[in-house]
């Protein structure tokens, strides 16, 4: 089968999808992922563009659309301003609608942040089931978290699955929960370049007597917070802007920030992904905005159950 890969980010969705089919195209408007991209998916051709300058009529014949879209308007961190977003970022969902209705695939896979469903007393998320029904596909949903599938971060994102075909939308199970067998410490690099510890830096003063070996806080703007169920708290594009949000830890060498590569381990991408040397701002955005990869498999694998049962 053939693969749409829409908002690809770093290709982690398509990732996920890569035991049923090939990526025919895909699509992001951040140069920066397209160099992370191409750097792991160099046979897959790129359009850099914004979704609403992609020619629906050039793009080939596909089977299944992987679509991220913004989060950003619907996300309890933003602000939440819905298909209302002044960026246009909620509007993109009637793009993605278009190429549905255009090109017609088996199967699609929408995620996005959990919010999205009860955002606006879930009169959008409403809206985004009608168009999808009207467009005769059958939709499956679910809220997932990483943390129930071998990731040791707590990230909940909504995962919608449609069918054309309503027999496979009947067979098709959302995967069940496992137990979390994986703690942060274990994804730890050795020998972290000393730019990520905070001592000497104007942070360190501030946080020096709250942080304890083997456990996991996140800087909240003016505090730290430790997270409780000791796994890694949501990781958010954010990361690489001023310290906001990013994971920290005692190592026992000293307080720092996870690495661009930490963060990439948590959210379940093999270390045989290739980071380009780019800043680690980007970096930090691109592992916030991506996927957890396992989550991902696990949806594909119970996808592939339908399609062959």
């Amino acid at each position: 089968m053939y693969i749409l890969d829409l908002f690809c980010g770093v290709g982690g969705l398509s990732t996920g999808f890569k035991n049923l089919g090939d990526v025919i195209l895909a699509n992001d408007m951040d140069s920066f992922c397209k160099k992370t991209y191409e750097a792991n998916h160099p046979a897959t051709p790129f359009k850099l563009c914004k979704i609403e300058n992609l020619d629906i009529n050039t793009i080939p014949d596909f089977d299944i659309l992987l679509a991220g879209f913004p989060c950003q308007p619907f996300s309890i961190a933003g602000h939440r301003e819905g298909f209302e977003d002044k960026k246009g970022r909620g509007n993109v969902f009637y793009t993605i609608a278009d190429i549905i209705e255009q090109k017609q695939p088996e199967y699609f896979l929408l995620e996005n942040v959990k919010n999205l469903k009860g955002h606006d007393n879930g009169n959008t998320f409403n809206t985004i089931l009608n168009i999808l029904s009207d467009l005769s596909y059958f939709v499956k949903y679910k809220i997932l978290n990483s943390k129930d599938f071998g990731v040791p971060q707590n990230r909940e994102r909504i995962y919608i699955v449609g069918f054309k075909d309503k027999t496979k939308c009947d067979k098709f199970e959302f995967p069940k929960e496992q137990q979390l067998t994986k703690s942060v410490f274990d994804l730890l690099e050795q020998n972290v370049d000393k730019k990520y510890y905070y001592e000497g830096k104007p942070l360190y003063d501030r946080i020096k007597n709250d942080i304890q070996p083997d456990k996991i806080y996140q800087w909240r703007r003016q505090y730290v917070r430790e997270n409780k169920q000791n796994v890694c708290p949501t990781l958010t594009a954010n990361m690489g802007t001023g310290g906001h949000n990013v994971p920290i830890i005692h190592d026992g060498k000293g307080i720092r920030k996870l690495t661009p590569r930490e963060c990439f381990s948590l959210q379940g991408f093999p270390d045989s992904f290739i980071l380009p040397n780019i800043v680690d701002s980007q970096l930090y955005k691109q592992a916030g905005n991506s996927v957890s990869i396992p989550v991902i498999e696990a949806i594909s694998n119970n996808l592939k159950k339908s399609e062959i049962s």
